[in-house]
């Protein structure tokens, strides 16, 4: 089959099946991860498994936006206003997840996955860093949702969405680490400095070079004489492919690389808000339609199977983790009964970003053991969540008396 058919058919039926989501109340991510599953090689002969194999550059790109659109929320004024208890919500929920999903495989995974010859250490201890990593992020889309729906006003509502706008970034600085301390561990390289050593001289690289970009960037903005958005998308682009390039050359970790760059940008550039209207505008609807569904497209369904009861594991832990932190965080900082109480409700769902995230693992040939499990589970999980989610933040903010 032609490659430019093939690409029409995944965008085409990504796009129906997202629209088809939204008519019934779910978002649409549901419907381009529905639709990749449809259209998985394990599933339907329509796409052949080496397109699925070549789409590298695809994600790459679509990771880059979507990195960099999350750098762009971290606007620092925006942190001070939002307040001590946000913060410290934010800090606990999301690392009580990392947490508490880590200690489940550790500890609990060798009595259910069963895997010849896998070891505590060089199995169990990179899968249980990468995927408590993974349980950090939330996706605010499906809570926005209802906030939108059901026209949800007050604290818990504010919390939720301001919370929600952070962990994405603890997530992606959780992730770097992760990634960084179990190539250690799977490698079975031999233990010292270099656990705390290489993964610090990683993120600071991974920083230095999204500074270094972001700063190009604004300094382009201000002598590019012709303004179109044709001009500007271009640039844009140029330099993301840059930035996400040379961090992979350098061995830097090109997520948070290209996240930096959203950070300087948004908080550095008077045309911030041109930068990213534009990719909303332009870019946003056909990155994620691409990205999702070639990401469903990858699924093993022979491994998800297998992971059944991981994936709902997963899901329970994560939930726990997220409770516990909001009530701690809330707790210390002496945040109202009800946010205390149901926050914790609108933080449940999950996709987006984590997704993406599996996908790069399963891209690194050192993490080959371990990335198909990570993969299924995300997804698998990722799926339970955009249908529950949506139900468990309308539950929470009714019981918080914020909609009607």
């Amino acid at each position: 089959m032609e490659p430019i058919l093939t690409l029409g058919i995944i965008i085409f039926t990504g796009f129906v099946a997202g629209e088809l989501c939204s008519r019934i109340g779910l978002p649409k991510v549901t419907g381009y991860v529905l639709a990749g599953m449809l259209l998985n090689p394990n599933l339907s002969p329509i796409i052949p498994a080496s397109f699925v194999e070549q789409t590298g550059l695809v994600t790459s790109i679509s990771l880059a936006f979507i990195t960099f659109s999350v750098g762009g929320t971290l606007l620092f004024p925006r942190i001070r206003a939002l307040g001590k208890p946000i913060v410290l919500i934010t800090l606990f929920e999301a690392e009580f997840a990392f947490l508490f999903v880590a200690a489940l495989v550790i500890f609990l995974g060798p009595t259910f996955i069963e895997i010849p010859g896998a070891t505590r250490i060089s199995f169990f201890l990179p899968l249980a860093l990468l995927l408590g990593a993974l349980a950090s992020p939330t996706d605010p889309s499906a809570t926005l949702a209802v906030e939108h729906e059901f026209q949800a006003r007050g604290e818990v509502t504010s919390t939720i969405m301001g919370v929600a706008a952070f962990d994405d970034i603890l997530g992606i600085i959780n992730y770097s680490l992760a990634v960084s301390v179990a190539g250690i561990f799977i490698l079975d390289e031999p233990l010292g400095s270099n656990v705390v050593v290489h993964p610090l001289l990683k993120i600071l690289g991974s920083i230095g070079l999204g500074i270094l970009f972001g700063l190009i960037l604004n300094g382009l903005l201000k002598i590019i004489k012709k303004e179109t958005e044709s001009v500007l998308i271009t640039v844009i682009i140029s330099l993301l492919s840059l930035c996400y390039g040379l961090a992979g050359l350098a061995g830097a970790d090109e997520l948070l690389s290209t996240m930096t760059m959203g950070v300087i940008v948004v908080n550095y550039s008077y045309k911030k808000e041109k930068v990213f209207n534009i990719l909303e505008r332009y870019t946003e609807e056909l990155i994620f339609v691409l990205f999702f569904t070639l990401s469903a497209m990858h699924l093993d369904f022979s491994v998800m199977g297998t992971q059944a009861l991981l994936i709902v594991l997963f899901i329970l832990f994560r939930a726990l983790g997220k409770l516990s932190g909001t009530l701690l965080g809330g707790e210390i900082s002496g945040a109202p009964a009800p946010v205390k109480k149901y926050a914790a409700g609108g933080l449940i769902p999950q996709g987006g970003i984590v997704i993406g995230l599996a996908l790069v693992i399963r891209q690194n040939g050192a993490f080959e053991a371990i990335s198909d499990i990570i993969l299924n589970v995300v997804i698998g999980a990722t799926i339970i969540h955009e249908i529950i989610g949506p139900i468990i933040s309308r539950v929470a903010l009714k019981k918080a008396g914020e909609i009607e």
